[in-house]
């Protein structure tokens, strides 16, 4: 703000200077016409955008482990900013690691409970951020782990560290939801419609309080996924669609107080054996969790209170039965579900939020090339050509349809001219 306001006083005063003598004044006013008031207020905005800010996140990014530890040598950088959008690029190769992580380690259901209980905090009654909860990396933190509901994810984290590592223009928010949408496309689920850009919270003092997570056990289990799913605010048909998420993974009883140790499922693995599945097939994605919960013919299978309920309540069992017979409806639903789930709470830079999908379908911003809003040839930081690029439109420019003449070449010239008659005045 105070670059911006320093910017736009220095062409006041040049202005300023200009008046001071009625033959000056003169010859302002046969040189004024060559400037538009709307050419000289674009100037002013481009010239203070093109001068980055000390605060600039780029400038002065700062990640946590997931321990709560600053990686920043600089104790003082705490006030800064400290998280921008995420690398599209590496977002994309992010998501390929993932998927090559996923193939060794069969830990997909460990990722998508992750994304979900980053983002499950959110509380729909509270506006400011990161108040809310949400999807905002606050779970890599010590004091969030160790609550009672996200028993384990701590192996999660220590999974992504190495993708975190590498691609350190990700954020933490992104990368927990990244993992967890390729997680469940992975294991033959649908396809999530995904946007990136979520920022971070910066210390463990942003943490949501304990007790925001749904429960396996309580007294009324109806009542109690309406409590916790109508405060983030989805409806029914959405927490039945979610709830078939327990198609992947198991309940291990040292950590959640649920399952049995093992059962002929899983007790040869893949990955760690031991625990109770809900499914026969628990690292494939489909709808056999409404179908096995229905019927619930096998004790081999976990059966939580918070999934019977979804066949005795009467709104809950249009959707469940909907979904035991009707995969395709049930990956629909879940898809947008997820989806929504994955924004909740999350504040995204740029606003809008980046995609990286590829295959035609998303609204994939195009990449930003300097050729085709100058002739310069330097690369810039990622923040400056967002910068020059939303100055550049403000004007009608874009890169399907460039304006017709060069728009920097012509702020050059009329700098030049600013320049040129300060000093003609000056003799």
């Amino acid at each position: 703000m105070a670059e911006r306001l320093s910017s736009s006083t220095s062409l006041s005063c040049i202005g300023a200077c200009f008046l001071r003598s009625a033959s000056k004044r003169a010859m302002i006013r046969s040189a004024l016409p060559l400037f538009a008031t709307r050419r000289l207020s674009s100037l002013r905005a481009v010239a203070a955008s093109l001068r980055p800010s000390p605060l600039d996140p780029v400038h002065t990014r700062l990640f946590q482990d997931a321990g709560g530890r600053s990686l920043s040598s600089s104790p003082g950088s705490a006030a800064a900013a400290r998280s921008a959008a995420s690398d599209p690029v590496q977002l994309r190769s992010a998501r390929e690691e993932i998927r090559e992580l996923l193939k060794t380690t069969f830990c997909h259901p460990i990722l998508v409970r992750l994304g979900w209980h980053d983002s499950g905090t959110y509380d729909k009654n509270i506006e400011e951020w990161p108040q809310r909860g949400g999807a905002n990396g606050s779970l890599r933190y010590d004091i969030e782990l160790k609550h009672g509901a996200n028993a384990g994810l701590v192996n999660a984290l220590e999974l992504l560290r190495p993708i975190k590592d590498k691609y350190s223009g990700v954020t933490y928010a992104d990368l927990f939801q990244l993992a967890s949408a390729t997680a469940v496309e992975e294991a033959g689920g649908p396809k999530i419609p995904m946007k990136y850009g979520r920022v971070d919270v910066i210390g463990p003092e942003q943490c949501p309080e304990e007790g925001k997570l749904p429960s396996a056990g309580p007294s009324s289990p109806a009542d109690h996924l309406r409590e916790v799913f109508y405060r983030m605010g989805f409806n029914d048909k959405e927490i039945v669609a979610l709830s078939g998420a327990h198609t992947l993974g198991r309940s291990r009883p040292e950590r959640s107080g649920w399952g049995k140790s093992e059962t002929k499922y899983t007790k040869d693995g893949p990955g760690a054996p031991g625990g109770q599945s809900w499914t026969v097939q628990w690292l494939k994605f489909d709808n056999s969790y409404f179908k096995d919960i229905k019927e619930q013919k096998d004790e081999d299978l976990l059966v939580l209170p918070t999934d019977a309920i979804l066949f005795d309540d009467p709104s809950f069992k249009i959707y469940s039965e909907k979904y035991a017979q009707d995969q395709d409806s049930f990956f629909k639903d879940y898809a947008e579900a997820h989806s929504k789930l994955s924004n909740l709470g999350a504040k995204f830079d740029p606003p809008e939020g980046i995609s990286i999908d590829d295959d035609g379908k998303g609204s994939i911003p195009e990449p930003f090339e300097a050729a085709k809003y100058s002739s310069g040839k330097r690369e810039l930081s990622e923040a400056m050509k967002q910068k020059i690029k939303r100055e550049y439109e403000a004007v009608g420019g874009s890169p399907d349809k460039p304006l017709k003449s060069n728009y920097f070449l012509n702020i050059m010239i009329v700098v030049a001219l600013l320049a040129f008659l300060t000093s003609l005045l000056g003799n």
